[in-house]
């Protein structure tokens, strides 16, 4: 597996990371240590996770695998701040006192004294921004993350944001996919300009470019799950039922998979450090970090560009 620099920094990381988002739910500890295994044989490094995820037990079930499965050193791990669940409903707290003391219960949680990436996990409209930047910049000063970064930041909020941060923010991780291309109209070219590095969440637009939707709901997928279908259903539908028509062709006609040239696409594309797969299984890992993520044909690429282009 390829290594990628994020953004202009020196930070390195796999071009396919581990998404840990179901940790602790629909993915167990036997099945999170199997699927961290088969990541590290393919040469992965990048595992993504956050505090909010399974209210801390995905950080958890990571934590009690390093050292074990696997050397800390060997591993880039990016956790998040900023968003948690009160009762079952979503609660956003980016306050220099929620952050750090989020930072603690993450290092806690993960049994280590740093992390490799911390992230602002989305923007908060009732805090100034400063504030959430001083415990980002309090962060690296004491050595509790290496870099900083934010998540699911607009063009504009991102640009706020390395303007006004006293270190450099290295990374914007957003939801990007075949399916999902509206970061291209702002995100893009403002990550672009600024040195930052995109971490894809949703690379294979929350399961649709696999294929498996094209004529039913399998039983046992996010779909058919009672706390993901609302997460799955904008993507059933519509447009990217299209792109994801024009995906199965393409791939029939190069003989790959769908998955391949839909994640293959996607890294293809400017500012992308690295795409996050948030499989559910080993075996989904398992076809995900064996895909042929080589460079599609020009043709084929422009085929795909045409098709999932943004309306005007």
């Amino acid at each position: 597996m390829q290594q990628r620099y994020v953004g202009t920094s020196g930070l390195q990381v796999s071009e396919l990371g581990l998404g840990t988002m179901s940790w602790g739910q629909e993915t167990d500890e036997e099945a999170a240590a199997d699927s961290l295994k088969t990541f590290l044989e393919a040469g992965g490094t990048l595992i993504d996770t956050a505090a909010g995820y399974s209210d801390g037990r995905s950080e958890a079930i990571l934590g009690s695998m390093l050292g074990d499965v696997v050397a800390r050193p060997d591993v880039v791990i990016v956790s998040k701040a900023g968003i948690s669940r009160h009762n079952g409903a979503r609660q956003v707290d980016l306050s220099r006192r929620a952050m750090l003391d989020s930072l603690d219960a993450t290092l806690a949680r993960l049994g280590t004294d740093h992390l490799d990436l911390w992230l602002a996990h989305t923007w908060d409209p009732h805090v100034p921004l400063e504030e959430t930047l001083s415990a980002l910049e309090l962060a690296v000063a004491t050595g509790r993350t290496r870099y900083a970064g934010v998540s699911n930041h607009n063009g504009w909020q991102l640009a706020r944001a390395v303007s006004l941060s006293n270190v450099p923010l290295v990374a914007n991780q957003t939801e990007y996919s075949l399916v999902r291309r509206a970061v291209e109209r702002e995100v893009v070219p403002a990550t672009e300009a600024l040195g930052v590095g995109t971490l894809a969440w949703g690379p294979l637009g929350r399961g649709v470019l696999t294929g498996k939707y094209r004529s039913s709901v399998p039983t046992g997928s996010r779909a058919a799950s009672d706390r993901l279908a609302e997460y799955v259903a904008p993507y059933l539908a519509g447009r990217p039922e299209r792109v994801t028509e024009a995906l199965l062709t393409a791939a029939r006609g190069l003989d790959r998979q769908p998955m391949e040239v839909a994640l293959a696409w996607l890294l293809q594309q400017r500012t992308l450090a690295a795409a996050v797969v948030g499989a559910r299984t080993p075996a989904q890992l398992k076809e995900a970090v064996s895909a042929n993520t080589g460079a599609l044909p020009e043709q084929i690429a422009e085929v795909l560009d045409e098709v999932s282009a943004l309306p005007d």
